[in-house]
């Protein structure tokens, strides 16, 4: 004989699938609404991020100079004047040059892809040519279907780039203040706030702060190692743009994972456009073992606390961030996952039980 469903346990399940379902719909509509006025005060929340974000790298400095007795104000003075010496030189030394053969690059990516179409016609593949212009008139036709949207960008350019500077000015003094007078943040922020919160907000606060610093410094030094290893094999290889792919390169590894790979795949076609298939190979076996030492001992060596994200969440943190925000969303996608893993397990702990004593051992009869 079957069992019968028990009527009080039904609804007593139906009411707390209610309630909990009632309690998602609140927390995703405060989330809803808490990220539509993130995009309404964008135009200063932007400066905000770029200033904490600059402030990770050059911490380490004013700290230094302030524990050799230097004032607060004095030690930020240094620290952003030095900053903006080394983004001047930077600028005139890499960027510029960089500008002058981007047009170059960008040609070379295209005969690259045109030499990878005229190979995949060919054996092995013997892929139909008509099959390969079906995929090129698709992305023809949806650049035109574009075209309104890239005139309307360039017609507004000229207010692009002045919201650019006005967004890095604005970063600039945030970075002098959040240098000066960061210390004192969290001990203001507990005077300000109630009850528990005084206790649980900084230490929030402070344990986000340690995790995009952590982020933010061992990605920067990573880049700057496989852009070095990188060009130098490009440059052994008498490979083309070297500069440019070397920047690409250290600007790439904030994006982790689809970063690495765009950088690489560009590399290897403008490898195949000039040097041939050899050196293309090349490249990209010496991409590859780059990335290998990054994954395998760079990072492991320089990041001493790990983000504590997994590949996959990592790796749809960053397409999720793109589809939502372009390439500022790539950009901020995994500090911000890292950020919520801090919440969230500072909030397990302080919802967890204490572990329990061990029970003590009963003596033998």
């Amino acid at each position: 004989m079957s069992a019968t469903l028990n009527a009080g346990k039904t609804r007593a399940a139906l009411r707390t699938s209610a309630r909990i379902s009632g309690e998602l719909l609140l927390v995703l509509v405060a989330t809803g609404v808490a990220l539509w006025l993130l995009g309404r005060m964008w135009s200063v929340i932007w400066p905000l991020i770029v200033g904490l974000l600059l402030t990770t790298l050059t911490w380490p400095a004013t700290r230094w100079l302030r524990r050799r007795g230097l004032r607060p104000a004095v030690a930020a003075s240094l620290v952003t004047v030095l900053f903006l010496l080394v983004g001047a030189g930077t600028v005139a030394l890499i960027a510029v040059p960089v500008a002058s053969e981007a047009g170059e690059l960008g040609d070379g990516v295209v005969q690259g892809v045109q030499k990878l179409r005229e190979w995949a016609e060919g054996p092995p593949l013997n892929i139909d040519d008509a099959q390969i212009a079906g995929a090129f008139d698709a992305a023809t036709a949806r650049l035109q279907d574009s075209a309104g949207s890239i005139a309307t960008t360039a017609v507004t350019g000229v207010s692009t780039v002045f919201s650019g500077l006005v967004t890095a000015v604005l970063a600039l003094f945030l970075m002098f203040f959040f240098l000066k007078d960061g210390p004192r943040f969290l001990p203001w922020l507990r005077r300000q706030l109630p009850g528990r919160l005084a206790d649980d907000v900084p230490a929030v606060a402070a344990r986000c702060w340690d995790t995009l610093g952590a982020f933010v410094r061992s990605q920067a030094l990573v880049g700057l190692i496989d852009a070095v290893l990188i060009g130098l094999g490009l440059w052994i290889l008498d490979v083309p743009l070297v500069l440019p792919l070397a920047v690409l390169t250290f600007v790439s590894a904030f994006v982790p994972i689809i970063g690495a790979l765009f950088a690489g795949l560009v590399a290897v076609l403008i490898a195949l456009v000039s040097n041939g298939l050899m050196d293309a190979v090349l490249v990209l076996v010496l991409i590859v073992v780059v990335q290998q030492l990054e994954g395998n001992v760079f990072q492991p060596m320089i990041q001493s606390r790990g983000l504590g994200l997994h590949a996959a969440v990592v790796l749809l943190a960053v397409t999720l961030g793109g589809s939502l925000a372009g390439i500022v969303g790539s950009l901020l996608a995994v500090p911000v996952a890292a950020l919520v893993a801090v919440v969230w397990n500072y909030l397990r702990e302080q919802l967890s039980d204490p572990p329990r004593p061990p029970a003590p051992d009963t003596p033998a009869a």
